[in-house]
């Protein structure tokens, strides 16, 4: 019964799909804005995404990105996404918001 419980992935313990590690993820802050990673998985690899956050007049505005990039580790996910979310902020700027 166990060679099936491996064989399928039956009776994996809930930590062992990445879930935890996405909580954990780095956040930075670029030219006044705050980018966090937030790589989840997707078909056994994590999928590239992020939130872009910047309080305007008192008010917290966020952007959500997700990339179509996916990637065999979460470390590797989380650099992808804080870069990307660079890239987004330099491109865009104020106008993340409008």
């Amino acid at each position: 019964m166990s060679f099936l419980k491996s064989l399928f992935g039956w009776g994996k313990p809930a930590s062992d799909d990445g879930a935890a590690s996405v909580a954990a993820a780095a956040a930075i802050d670029h030219k006044g804005f705050t980018i966090t990673a937030t790589p989840f998985r997707n078909e056994g690899q994590f999928q590239t995404s992020g939130i872009v956050t910047k309080t305007v007049d008192g008010v917290v505005r966020e952007h959500k990105f997700i990339r179509a990039d996916r990637h065999a580790s979460m470390d590797d996910a989380v650099t992808f996404s804080l870069a990307k979310g660079r890239q987004i902020v330099d491109e865009q700027g104020e106008r993340l918001f409008r």
